[in-house]
C-alpha cells in the first residue's frame, strides 16, 4: 500500500468509507461480516477508517471502534458530528455547533469507538447561517486537549474553509468527488493544494456507478440512498453508458477493472487526494485498494482527460433529494 498526507496525518492512499455497513445501500451484512471485512482491509494496508455519528445514526460508530480496537493506535479513525439534530434525540435542546454540544458529541462518539482520540473529526455539514470560526477555536481546544489529532469540513466551500483555516489549521475536506462529481475542482481541490489541507473524497465511485456493475434494470431496495440519487434513473443510466464505455476500454488495455482505473485517476491527479470507496465484498476490497499500484503514465491521464472532456454527465447526488426519502437522513 502506498501512504499519502491530510496535512501531517499519514494515511493509506485508498481508504474505507464504513457507512454502507450501517445504512444508506440496502440490506446490510451481519455484524460479524462487517468487523471482518473492515480487519480485511486493515491486512490489505487499509489505514484510513472513516465513519459518523449520524450513520446508523450512531450504530456505525460502535461497529468501526469495535472492528479495529485490535489495531487502534496502527489506524486512522475520522468521525463527525453533523450540526443539525437528529429526530428524537434527546440532550441536544442547544445549538449543535455549542461548545457544549460539540464536546458532548465528540465524548459520545468517543465512547462508541472504544477510543480516548480521533485522528480527524469533521463537521459534518457546514450550516450556510453558521459560523466557521468559532466552530475552529472550538476544533483549537479539542485538539490542545489531545482529544482529537486535527479537524476538518465536509462539502464545505471556499469562504467557509478560509474562515475555519484562519483559526485553527484544517487537517482535511471531505466532500464528494467522483468522474461524474467534478464541481471541486474548480475552486475546493486548489484551495486545499494552497493551503496544504488533504481532500477526502466521498462517493469516488459515484455510489457504485463507476464500477459498471449496474445497469438501467437494476432494482434498489429499503433505504438504498441510490433510489433517490438521479444518476440511477433508468434514462440517466443509458444515457452515461459513454463513461462506463470509455472506463472499459482504458480498463482492458492497462489489464485492470473500470473501479480501479477511475480511483487511479484521482488519485494520479492530486497526491494530497484520498478515495474512500465503500467496500462490502472481499473482492470489491482487494479491487479498490488494488488501485493503489495501478499507476497511470501521464499519456494515459491525459488521454482519460481528453476523453471526459467529451463526455457530458446526467444525474447527481443531492443531500435534498436523499432527504426526501424520509427515512435516510441526508449525511
Amino acid at each position: 500500500m502506498k501512504f499519502r498526507k491530510l496535512r501531517d496525518i499519514e494515511v493509506s492512499a485508498v481508504g474505507m468509507g464504513c457507512m454502507g455497513f450501517s445504512h444508506g445501500y440496502g440490506a446490510l451484512p451481519p455484524k460479524e461480516e462487517s468487523i471482518r471485512l473492515i480487519r480485511k482491509a486493515y491486512d490489505l494496508g487499509c489505514t484510513l477508517f472513516d465513519t459518523a455519528e449520524g450513520y446508523g445514526p450512531f450504530v456505525n460508530e460502535e461497529l468501526v471502534g469495535e472492528a479495529v480496537k485490535p489495531f487502534r493506535d496502527k489506524v486512522v479513525i475520522t468521525t463527525k458530528f453533523s450540526p443539525f439534530l437528529f429526530p428524537n434525540q434527546q440532550g441536544w435542546a442547544e445549538s449543535k455547533l455549542s461548545k457544549k454540544a460539540i464536546k458532548n458529541a465528540l465524548e459520545d462518539s468517543l465512547k462508541r469507538l472504544q477510543t480516548d482520540y480521533v485522528d480527524i473529526y469533521y463537521e459534518h455539514r457546514v450550516p450556510l447561517d453558521s459560523n466557521p470560526e468559532e466552530v475552529a477555536e472550538i476544533m483549537g481546544e479539542l485538539i490542545s486537549e489531545g482529544k482529537i489529532k486535527g479537524w476538518g469540513q465536509s462539502q464545505s466551500n471556499v469562504e467557509q474553509i478560509k474562515k475555519a483555516h484562519a483559526v485553527t489549521p484544517l487537517s482535511a475536506i471531505q466532500s464528494e468527488y467522483s468522474m461524474m462529481e467534478r464541481m471541486f475542482e474548480c475552486d475546493v481541490i486548489p484551495l486545499c493544494k494552497e493551503l496544504n489541507i488533504g481532500f477526502v473524497a466521498f462517493s469516488p465511485m459515484a455510489s457504485g456507478f463507476l464500477s459498471g456493475k449496474y445497469n438501467k434494470d437494476t432494482q434498489y431496495k429499503g433505504d438504498d440512498v441510490r433510489l433517490a440519487i438521479t444518476r440511477f434513473k433508468p434514462e440517466n443510466v443509458e444515457k452515461n453508458q459513454p463513461l462506463l464505455d470509455m472506463l472499459y476500454d482504458f480498463a482492458n488495455t492497462k489489464k485492470c477493472t473500470p473501479a480501479q482505473i477511475s480511483l487511479a485517476w484521482m488519485l494520479h491527479k492530486n497526491d494530497f487526494v484520498v478515495p474512500i470507496p465503500g467496500m462490502r465484498k472481499d473482492e470489491r476490497i482487494v479491487e479498490n485498494l488494488g488501485s493503489a499500484d495501478v499507476e497511470l503514465t501521464e499519456e494515459e491521464f491525459s488521454a482519460i482527460e481528453h476523453e471526459l472532456s467529451k463526455i457530458e454527465i446526467f444525474g447527481n447526488r443531492t443531500d435534498e433529494d436523499i432527504q426526501r426519502m424520509g427515512h435516510v437522513r441526508a449525511q
